[in-house]
């Protein structure tokens, strides 16, 4: 899709068209919802004649993924109509957090939210110039410089974990160059850490929040793929990692500080489940590409070719469970981004980070368009909705068995 968002009309310039897939509703589409006639939330099942709750069938979205064919299960469940994408798209923007609309949220449910880090050169060296700028953001301008000149060669051609990487270590660590950062982007295991907790992520038509304190901030566009409690890798669905670069930077420890925050995983707008014509191929081939729009007139935009990951898909899910781990209510890994931004927005040096109603849209031709607005985590919707609150409704609709 290459419907561009109207800053001027917030979010309110959401439509089927600027969100289905290029493909439209060809795919199996996951939404979750909330349904206003079912007392709360339910899977969904997006198609050209509407959204449809199958909450009867398949109560959560975990459960769904489950199924040995969860795309064959999902299009085959019979639902209920809630209303078409547009008007639920309208009542997402209009009227968040009203139980009597029916509205997109987060499509996964009772599934933790890890994501993977520094598995792009590019994000490799940004992480690098935020340790070393100890969260400044003015000085990262000259220590991009000075790390290009250390450095050398392309760092994309190099295999994690491979024998070239370990030479290039040696040779970093001689001269005094190594950092944790480039242990976990060419050394054997990947970094894999904990984005959000089941049911805390926000969705699609969202206010999605960075911290009032955060001075140097940015989107970091994502692929999340989604998978079952035995491993299988069952759909994939669009992210924004928000990530605080002052907060990293100050300190590797402070890395949940710098991610996990109110409002600061966001998701969707749906999972679209693997079948015969959408698969993992069609994951790693993809580009990711992000716009961010200013009410300052500001606009910056980027894209991450999948090609130039550094570690694939599948192995980064082997390195995330199996016997050493399990999830079993499933999962939801970001295979994390290349894109950085470095480009000046307020005045030479800074680099870039968010204003508050800035509108970010992140989009592949096969997922379709993730869009949101940035606001102070402090100002955005609190989170209130668990899993004792899930299971409470659940049952409450007889759904639990």
């Amino acid at each position: 899709m290459e419907t561009h968002i109207d800053q001027s009309a917030g979010l309110s310039g959401l439509r089927a068209a600027n969100t289905l897939p290029q493909d439209g509703t060809t795919g199996a589409l996951l939404a979750r919802i909330w349904n206003p006639a079912a007392g709360g939330p339910s899977p969904a099942a997006v198609r050209a004649d509407g959204v449809y709750d199958v909450s009867a069938a398949f109560p959560t979205v975990a459960g769904l993924c489950e199924e040995d064919e969860p795309a064959a299960a999902l299009r085959s469940a019979a639902g209920v109509r809630v209303g078409g994408v547009d008007d639920l798209l309208a009542a997402t923007v209009d009227r968040p957090g009203d139980p009597g609309a029916a509205r997109f949220l987060a499509p996964v449910d009772l599934q933790p939210v890890k994501a993977a880090g520094v598995t792009f050169a590019a994000s490799m060296v940004e992480r690098l110039i935020e340790e070393r700028a100890q969260g400044d953001p003015g000085a990262a301008a000259a220590i991009r410089a000075e790390l290009a000149e250390a450095l050398g060669g392309d760092l994309r051609s190099l295999r994690p974990g491979s024998p070239e990487a370990a030479e290039v270590k040696r040779r970093l660590v001689a001269r005094g160059e190594w950092s944790q950062y480039l242990e976990v982007g060419i050394g054997p295991d990947a970094e894999i850490f904990t984005k959000a907790l089941p049911l805390s992520a926000v969705g699609h038509g969202s206010r999605a929040g960075v911290l009032r304190e955060s001075e140097w901030n940015n989107p970091e566009p994502e692929v999340g793929l989604v998978v079952s409690s035995r491993g299988d890798i069952v759909g994939a669905t669009l992210a924004d990692d928000i990530n605080l670069r002052d907060y990293e930077g100050r300190s590797a420890l402070l890395l949940p500080k710098a991610k996990d925050n109110n409002a600061s995983c966001v998701l969707g707008p749906f999972v679209r489940l693997f079948d015969g014509g959408f698969g993992l191929d069609d994951i790693r081939s993809t580009t990711v590409r992000l716009e961010v729009v200013g009410a300052d007139g500001f606009r910056m935009s980027g894209e991450s070719p999948h090609g130039r990951i550094s570690r694939d898909p599948a192995d980064l899910v082997s390195q995330l469970m199996g016997d050493h781990h399990q999830y079993p209510d499933g999962v939801v890994l970001l295979l994390g981004t290349m894109f950085a931004p470095v480009e000046d927005r307020e005045r030479p040096g800074l680099g870039f980070t968010h204003h508050q109603g800035d509108i970010v849209r992140i989009s592949t031709p096969e997922l379709g368009t993730l869009v949101h607005e940035v606001r102070h985590a402090q100002d955005c919707a609190p989170w209130e909705f668990g899993v004792r609150a899930l299971m409470a409704n659940l049952a409450g609709r007889g759904l639990l068995r």
